[in-house]
């Protein structure tokens, strides 16, 4: 390997300067799926490779302890790489991993979850190594999104952009195909692209405010091939929405075509109005033998294959026998609620959207299941009372609780009353391995004990991982 040469003038103590250029192998993936690479103690943070890795990189900042660079070749390539089926891989946002092999994704997610669980949650890794079973890959890691979510935005020339942000920005990378998408999806762009450009509506412009089209949302049911579209728009006069029709109920499945109202300067994505331009304002899909109802402002595991596994993971680890009280914070549109609820004595859901709950209440209807109960609030606030609550006193004191939060995680009240409450049972399912941890030492300095964990890969080809823990406060059977 060639002797490595760098400035020792960098600032603040740095031994590296902006614009050197630098030969590093790449020996570990950060937890954003960026390569980590050594110079004699030095940590370099670079895009695009993989462990196994021997580069040439420019150093474009350069901290005290730690630096990031942009590759500029790869000198000798790992074992571990593969070439992008998507020329827009090393640009997007949201593939981040496509040159890495899928068994070495499964491996890093694997191991993201017990390094966390290790250093921030302060599990003993010897104890997490005997306890956690092995990730649950997928058998098709491309096609897989039942949900497309596209800004809209207008390029140099004039040229309307639909795509996805590129990696840490809102720059629309401009593309008719996405190989995590579904077929349906990438057709459906197709058809809305040429529409906008006819009807004479404009994309919306994020640094001014101005414009008429600012995201386009597709929803498809995989069990049921519903289709439903939502344009996300600035206003109500939308132009020409005869014509989209009219193009897209020739769609195979298409069950709803609909308008949501954001005209805020906001990077929220969706506003709260709903136009239903076209059939229905909902799909239906299945996990299991439960039948969902899902509105374009639920919250839907984007991976409905994925999904069941992930939720048959929960549904083992709650061991419920049909006596016990379940409460399921975060319930959503009452996903798991439902699916546990046929071995449960009673379930509680709690969610703080309100459409959510309006459709889990739906959901327990058109399913004829009675024994759950749907309640509109904040999580942290609600469990608290619940227990105070004469008219919820047979949930009172839940057996069960499965907590499935936000990519920030619980927030501490919860935790708190979760360890008043004292259930025999917790299981935890995460989208962040760094907030679960976080969440799980609380808990286990409260008396919980770790009792299993498995990583599940409901997104292949990204960074991201979900994961199921099991907690219990008495030694399991």
């Amino acid at each position: 390997m060639a002797k490595v040469h760098y400035n020792k003038k960098g600032s603040s103590g740095c031994p590296f300067s902006k614009n050197e250029e630098i030969k590093i192998n790449i020996d570990d993936i950060g937890a954003n799926g960026e390569g980590i690479g050594h110079i004699d103690g030095y940590t370099f943070f670079i895009n695009g490779v993989v462990p196994g890795d021997y580069i040439r990189a420019k150093v474009i900042k350069a901290n005290k302890n730690y630096g990031y660079a942009k590759l500029i070749n790869i000198i000798s390539p790992s074992e571990y790489r593969t070439e992008p089926v998507c020329k827009n891989a090393d640009k997007c946002g949201g593939c981040t991993l496509q040159h890495l092999k899928y068994e070495k994704q499964l491996e890093y997610k694997e191991s993201k979850v017990k390094n966390c669980l290790v250093r921030i949650g302060g599990i003993d890794r010897d104890y997490l190594d005997s306890i956690m079973q092995p990730v649950i890959g997928m058998d098709n890691p491309y096609n897989y999104r039942n949900k497309a979510q596209f800004p809209v935005g207008t390029g140099r020339n004039g040229e309307v952009l639909i795509g996805f942000f590129a990696g840490r920005t809102h720059n629309i990378i401009n593309t008719s195909f996405c190989y995590i998408q579904s077929e349906i999806s990438n057709h459906i762009i197709g058809i809305i692209r040429e529409w906008i450009i006819k009807s004479r509506n404009k994309p919306y412009n994020e640094l001014t405010g101005e414009g008429d089209i600012r995201h386009i949302i597709i929803r498809n049911g995989h069990t049921t091939g519903q289709v439903m579209v939502c344009l996300v728009v600035t206003h109500k006069n939308i132009r020409n929405t005869e014509l989209l029709i009219e193009k897209l109920v020739n769609v195979s499945g298409m069950t709803g075509i609909c308008l949501n109202i954001n005209s805020e300067k906001t990077n929220r994505i969706m506003g709260t109005e709903i136009i239903t331009l076209y059939g229905k304002n909902y799909i239906e899909d299945r996990i299991g033998d439960i039948l969902f109802r899902i509105s374009p402002l639920s919250f839907y595991q984007v991976n409905p294959v994925q999904t069941q596994k992930l939720y048959n993971t929960a549904l083992d680890y709650a061991e419920l026998t049909g006596k016990e009280i379940v409460w399921d914070m975060y319930c959503g549109i009452g996903t798991i609620s439902l699916f546990v609820a046929g071995r449960a004595k009673a379930v509680l859901g709690v969610e703080i959207v309100p459409q959510a709950i309006e459709d889990a209440k739906k959901n327990a209807e058109i399913n004829g299941i009675h024994n759950v109960t749907f309640i509109c609030g904040a999580a942290e606030e609600l469990a608290e009372s619940i227990c105070l609550d004469e008219e919820y006193s047979y949930l009172a004191k839940p057996d069960v609780i499965i907590v499935d939060p936000p990519r920030k995680g619980c927030d501490t009240k919860l935790l708190d009353t979760i360890l008043k409450v004292n259930p025999e049972r917790i299981v935890y399912v995460s989208c962040d391995p760094a907030t679960l941890a976080r969440d799980i030492k609380i808990l286990t300095e409260g008396g919980y004990k770790i009792r299993k964990v498995r990583a599940c890969d409901m997104f292949g080809m990204s960074g991201h991982v979900e994961t199921v823990c099991l907690l219990s406060n008495s030694i399991l059977r």
